[in-house]
């Protein structure tokens, strides 16, 4: 994998960090999940006038891409409700690249070097050993875990292929970005009433606009990096994101880590670099 590929990633992996930590630290998360989603599209907006249309083929991913979006912010807000972050965030993120590394030569015919099958498996034992470190959350937070990784893992296929066949990654996820957003205000609505989601939009809008530009830069670089190197190798590299999250809750929320922590993050970084090597 490629120097620029790598940064890249890795950069989108620290927007990706910042913007669940907005999560977790508001008071209501399905609606701050809600802004999120928003707060992409928003930022998506100025930019179609500027981009060409995605190709005819890659329309169907958007639409599913769309519906598994709408699923992995619920399942985001409720397992943060659920469990602490240090368990659910690397088990969601830890999961999702073992289910693609184990599927992808299957559904994608393609093929990891030993290098790079080596850098990803070891990405994923960093990331896993941060969440069995972890000592809150229990039985309700661990399946809302693993099931958002098989969410994640899916739509990383749907969008890792429509990015491929639209001609355009960037058009993909700027388009691809519109509908969760409606998908989310509409369930919130009919659940909890107007009035209550437009009083949470007037006090936080800030909070999903900056989230969601990160959350949309961040996976457009990944959408990107798809088109240039194996969906699994870039799946892995981006949950290197629990590192920056793991920095993020000990500098600035001031959370106590553990030596097994560190631990887990050295592994990750050794992973990052057989794949830089692979």
């Amino acid at each position: 994998m490629s120097a620029d590929v790598i940064v890249l990633v890795l950069f989108g992996a620290l927007l990706h960090a910042t913007w669940n930590a907005i999560i977790k630290a508001g008071k209501d998360k399905s609606l701050d999940a809600a802004m999120v989603a928003a707060g992409g599209a928003v930022t998506a907006l100025p930019f179609l006038s500027f981009l060409p249309l995605p190709a005819s083929a890659a329309w169907p991913f958007i639409g599913a891409s769309a519906i598994l979006q709408f699923a992995y912010f619920q399942l985001v807000a409720a397992a943060y409700r659920a469990g602490d972050i240090g368990l659910v965030y690397p088990l969601m993120r830890g999961v999702a690249p073992l289910i693609i590394v184990a599927t992808s030569g299957f559904i994608l015919r393609e093929e990891l070097s030993g290098g790079a099958l080596l850098g990803t498996m070891t990405i994923c034992a960093g990331i896993l050993t941060l969440a069995f470190e972890a000592r809150k959350g229990g039985r309700q937070a661990i399946m809302l875990a693993l099931s958002n990784a098989v969410v994640i893992a899916t739509y990383t296929y749907v969008d890792g292929i429509g990015a491929r066949l639209s001609g355009n990654s960037i058009s993909y996820t700027l388009w691809m970005s519109l509908l969760p957003p409606v998908l989310l205000f509409a369930w919130a609505i009919s659940r909890r009433g107007v009035s209550v989601v437009a009083a949470h939009v007037r006090y936080n809008w800030w909070r999903g606009l900056i989230g969601g530009g990160g959350s949309l830069t961040s996976y457009g670089l990944a959408l990107w990096a798809m088109t240039k190197a194996p969906v699994a190798m870039v799946a892995a590299l981006r949950e290197t994101s629990i590192l920056f999250a793991l920095v993020i809750s000990v500098v600035i929320l001031k959370e106590r880590s553990s030596i097994w922590r560190y631990v887990a993050g050295a592994i990750i970084a050794g992973g990052v670099l057989v794949l830089r090597l692979a």
